[in-house]
């Protein structure tokens, strides 16, 4: 009697978590750059759950800034899921699209990651210099009258 109660249980949460993750997958591709963050968030406290769906969005084709929000998640991931986070960093370097290496470029920059050679971006056109007009001088003349100080004597 009681192992049926459990697997009910155990089945009910199963669907509860699966809930749980397709709801924060759509709001890391959410427009809010807050719950984009939050659910980055959330969803690094998930452990392997969490680290797939970070892994996907990166790997995936979305935005440049949900994949800064999923990088977010990744650089946030604690004890052994760091390391798995630091490889999907590290094979992001790899990747053909140019988006996806420079967001794990930066977050292996940010983790202070030694030997990681960031992605150089394309250079605008260099913009003259503004430079500050010199004060106009003074006329030299007439010495200007000054009021005397009641104060002093």
């Amino acid at each position: 009697m009681e192992s049926e109660k459990n697997g009910f249980l155990e089945r009910e949460e199963g669907e509860s978590c699966a809930e749980l993750l397709e709801k924060l997958k759509e709001q890391l591709c959410s427009s809010n750059a807050s719950s984009r963050r939050q659910a980055a968030f959330t969803l690094s406290w998930m452990q392997e759950d969490g680290l797939e769906i970070l892994k996907a969005t990166i790997f995936g084709d979305h935005p440049e800034s949900t994949k800064n929000a999923a990088a977010y998640g990744l650089r946030k991931m604690r004890g052994r899921m760091k390391k798995l986070a630091l490889d999907a960093f590290k094979k992001g370097l790899k990747d053909r699209d140019s988006t996806t290496k420079s967001v794990c470029s930066h977050a292996l920059e940010i983790m202070g990651e030694a030997g990681v050679k960031p992605v150089k971006k394309k250079k605008a056109a260099a913009k003259p210099r503004i430079q500050e007009v010199p004060p106009k001088r003074k006329p030299r003349g007439k010495i200007a009258l000054q009021r005397p100080n009641p104060n002093r004597r």
